[in-house]
């Protein structure tokens, strides 16, 4: 069955009902519910809280970890990045979205397509887009908070597009000894070189991440790769 709105639209009908209505929040869900088909707000919210590749990744993230989430255009690591920042909060964290690739509009409609509403998190995700984005920014931009941060940064391979910008590499290190030493989550979006798709591969690895700059990619203590709908989840040997 199809929802009319994404859940949090529903949701927020809901709340438009119980103000302009002597009615209690349970009881306008449950109506919503009724109108979408289904017995109550309950048995709604259980059809559409499936498990999704984001959901079992967060799981596995702990203090300090460094993920590399790695595939071509067009198979899903950018809405993966965004789906870990609005899962942050599922793990008494914050999300964190740096972004080199894309506007503020391009990330809210992302989010949409997700089904989350971007206002609408406990813990609102922190986005940012700024042309300054490089492992000092990011680390700055962290220092200002207590919060336990769940960071992704999109992408990778941008980070030291700019001359005055540090080498790669020295980035990822400063990024991972932050993460070791406060605890943050550091996920990091990647390019796959487009060599990939020549090849007879089902799957990218971490030999098929594109480097036009030196990084030693040992620096992630995990690595996840999608292609053609299927996630493979993976630890640094």
């Amino acid at each position: 069955m199809r929802l009319s709105s994404p859940i949090y639209k529903l949701k927020r009908r809901a709340k438009f009902l119980v103000r302009g209505n002597d009615v209690k929040l349970h009881e306008a869900l449950n109506q919503i519910a009724a109108e979408e088909g289904f017995k109550d707000w309950s048995h709604l919210a259980s059809n559409y809280s499936k498990a999704t590749p984001a959901k079992e990744i967060v799981k596995q993230l702990g203090a300090g970890d460094m993920l590399l989430i790695g595939a071509r255009p067009g198979h899903g690591k950018t809405l993966l990045g965004l789906e870990l920042t609005a899962l942050a909060e599922k793990i008494n964290r914050t999300g964190y979205f740096f972004t080199l690739d894309f506007n503020e509009a391009d990330v809210r409609d992302r989010f949409e397509k997700l089904g989350f509403d971007p206002k609408g998190f406990d813990r609102p995700v922190v986005v940012d887009t700024s042309d300054n984005i490089c492992a000092d920014y990011v680390i700055e931009c962290l220092n200002k908070s207590s919060d336990d941060a769940l960071v992704v940064i999109d992408y990778l391979q941008l980070l030291d597009q700019r001359r005055r910008n540090p080498p790669l590499e020295e980035q990822v290190r400063a990024l991972r000894a932050f993460a070791t030493k406060c605890g943050a989550i550091v996920v990091m979006i990647s390019q796959i070189d487009r060599t990939f798709e020549l090849s007879s591969g089902l799957m990218p690895s971490i030999d098929d991440i594109r480097l036009p700059n030196p990084l030693d990619l040992s620096l992630f203590d995990k690595r996840c790769f999608l292609h053609d709908g299927e996630v493979q989840i993976e630890k640094a040997a």
